[in-house]
């Protein structure tokens, strides 16, 4: 079996610091932390990514996070707790985190 070297990755979820806690957080200057929304990451952006090829607008740091989840789709594998050809996984921003849906193209 051929495995597909397309990959889309799909925002799910935003998560505020309301949510995550229960109450609002601050950064250090008073500022309000507020869901991510790095280059105007929103629920329901997607990309097509080939070859582990990071998408020039996609967070560095969430690509970090979703390395492994993507690799293992990119080689064939599948996560036990998902259907085939697809994951959930999410970035490590304890405060704010983002969910992602990994899903291999056909």
């Amino acid at each position: 079996m051929e495995e597909s070297k397309k990959i889309k990755i799909t925002v799910i979820r935003r998560f505020s610091p309301e949510e995550v806690f229960g109450h609002e957080m601050k950064y250090s200057n008073g500022e309000k932390v507020a869901p991510c929304s790095r280059n105007g990451l929103s629920e329901g952006m997607e990309w097509v990514v080939e070859y582990m090829q990071r998408p020039e607008d996609f967070c560095v740091w969430a690509w970090r996070d979703l390395s492994r989840d993507l690799s293992i789709l990119f080689c064939g594998g599948d996560h036990f707790w998902s259907e085939p050809d697809v994951t959930y996984t999410s970035c490590s921003d304890g405060m704010r985190p983002v969910v992602f849906k990994l899903e291999r193209l056909k």
